[in-house]
């Protein structure tokens, strides 16, 4: 298969082959010809975040036995609210994922891993292994698959500049120099294609905020949509690569839900499209169909309870309060930027032949470098998550409502009576993490059906939620300036 002249993964260029078709053995080939030292075995902790075994390439047979053994590692450091008497797992590389390390003083071979038990089984509680059940389920069941993207938000803390300064809340896709930050997005952006995770594009967002001591400046970051176990994976790699470009900056960055009274936080929406062999199966010539529509109604059923995986911080309830366009009502619409589920604008009605001509006026050859996509750009966009979300099990938990939408005979009247055309009295979100963990037990069944949340996990995830005790708490901080930004700072690194 001939690679493209444009493809920034280095080693797809190197090997001459797709990133799905890597193997050990390629990689040490990769290893040797740009002279690499060192190996990183990668995996994402039970608390979301990107972990790492670095080890030395002391000869190529080692080299091999590293990327295809993997090693073992302690599970009840790693995992919170597991038996300790299994605490020895492996970790396991996934070949297709690797990349070279941007970051560190030698360079080095990246690659992510899977978690197994003592008997070589899929770690029932690694992040990972649940995304890819819940996938492998609703395929199993339904023969489609479930391709998302997130829309990541987070914010550059700097002293104030005294040149072209901050001006609050008109950062949306600015431009320098009244864009702080383009030099971080830049590089971001640059990273992250070559280490193989699909960008749609950066830019900066509307969340500037301007202190005595300090600007906070907002950036998002738009992914292409890809099955939701790579999707997952992509939202990890694209926090630790922010937080160390940020670094080397000697900025500050935080994806907090919330980060001031006097401002955006930052959320993480999931658009999300259901495919058979690679053509969208929610939308018609006009627009959405039935099928996008039980997908909506199973987002919105599930909603109260996927709060426990996307909004897991007191903090994630202060910005449903304080923000603008954050959702709080159980509903949708159609380019409607007030419900919990919106289906954008996406080309419908054959409108861009007449726009591609009118915006290049005098070309006659204009129209024919329009490209159909592979698959139809159709999104239906979940507004819930936000900077503290866990990502693979909000994912999980995605797949799991979209399995239940789908297979429910009344799902077309719930997307039916839940969208804004018709009224605008809906049930609301929960307004803490205790009052979510209730929901969470309330519907755990659902998600812990053909065990693709062990119960032993969703357990834990009670606890943690209950742990926060914020249901009074947070009446008291919407009253106190002070406690309010002890808190703030109290969940700024989240995620």
């Amino acid at each position: 298969m001939a690679i493209d002249a444009l493809e920034p993964h280095p080693l797809v260029r190197l090997l001459g082959i797709p990133a799905a078709d890597f193997t050990g053995s390629d990689l040490v080939r990769a290893v040797e010809q740009l002279e690499l030292r060192q190996v990183n075995l990668r995996y994402v902790g039970g608390d979301g975040r990107l972990k790492t075994l670095a080890f030395p390439i002391n000869s190529r047979d080692h080299l091999l036995e590293v990327l295809t053994r993997g090693e073992r590692v302690d599970g009840s450091s790693v995992f919170a609210s597991t038996d300790t008497d299994a605490s020895d797992v492996y970790i396991v590389p996934r070949h297709r994922t690797a990349f070279l390390n941007p970051f560190g003083d030698r360079p080095s071979l990246d690659v992510l891993c899977s978690f197994y038990d003592k008997d070589g089984e899929p770690l029932s509680y690694a992040r990972e292994q649940i995304v890819r059940r819940a996938a492998v389920a609703l395929t199993e069941e339904t023969g489609l698959t479930l391709e998302a993207l997130g829309e990541l938000e987070y914010y550059l803390v700097d002293e104030p500049e005294r040149i072209y300064p901050v001006e609050e809340e008109r950062g949306y896709q600015e431009s320098a120099p009244f864009s702080k930050g383009q030099q971080v997005r830049e590089q971001v952006l640059g990273h992250l294609t070559a280490m193989g995770v699909a960008v749609k594009y950066v830019h900066g967002e509307v969340g500037n905020i301007l202190e005595v001591d300090r600007q906070l400046v907002q950036h998002e970051i738009e992914f292409q949509p890809a099955p939701i176990e790579q999707a997952a994976d992509n939202l990890v790699l694209a926090k630790w690569v922010v937080r160390e470009v940020a670094y080397a900056h000697g900025l500050e960055a935080t994806f907090a839900p919330s980060v001031s009274g006097a401002g955006a936080g930052n959320g993480l929406h999931i658009h999300s499209r259901l495919v058979r062999n690679g053509a969208s199966v929610i939308v018609r010539k006009d627009g959405l169909n039935d099928t996008g529509r039980r997908l909506i109604a199973g987002y919105l059923s599930a909603a109260k309870a996927l709060t426990a995986f996307a909004n897991t911080v007191p903090t994630s309830y202060l910005r449903f309060t304080d923000g603008d366009e954050s959702p709080e009502g159980i509903c949708w619409g159609e380019r409607d930027r007030s419900g919990l589920v919106r289906v954008p604008l996406a080309w419908r009605g054959n409108v861009l032949p007449a726009m591609v001509a009118h915006a290049n006026p005098g070309s006659p050859r204009a129209a024919e470098s329009i490209i159909e996509p592979a698959t139809d750009p159709q999104t239906i966009e979940l507004r819930l998550g936000d900077g503290s979300a866990d990502v693979h099990l909000l994912l999980a938990g995605m797949a799991v409502a979209a399995r239940r939408g789908l297979t429910d005979p009344d799902a077309l009247d719930v997307a039916e009576r839940l969208n804004t055309a018709d009224h605008d009295d809906f049930d609301q979100l929960p307004t803490s993490c205790a009052e979510s963990a209730d929901l969470l037990e309330a519907d755990r069944d659902v998600f812990e059906a053909d065990g693709v949340f062990p119960s032993l996990l969703i357990d834990g995830i009670l606890s943690q939620l209950r742990e926060h005790d914020d249901a009074k708490l947070l009446t008291t901080v919407a009253k106190d300036d002070a406690a309010r930004d002890e808190l703030v700072r109290k969940h700024w690194h989240v995620g």
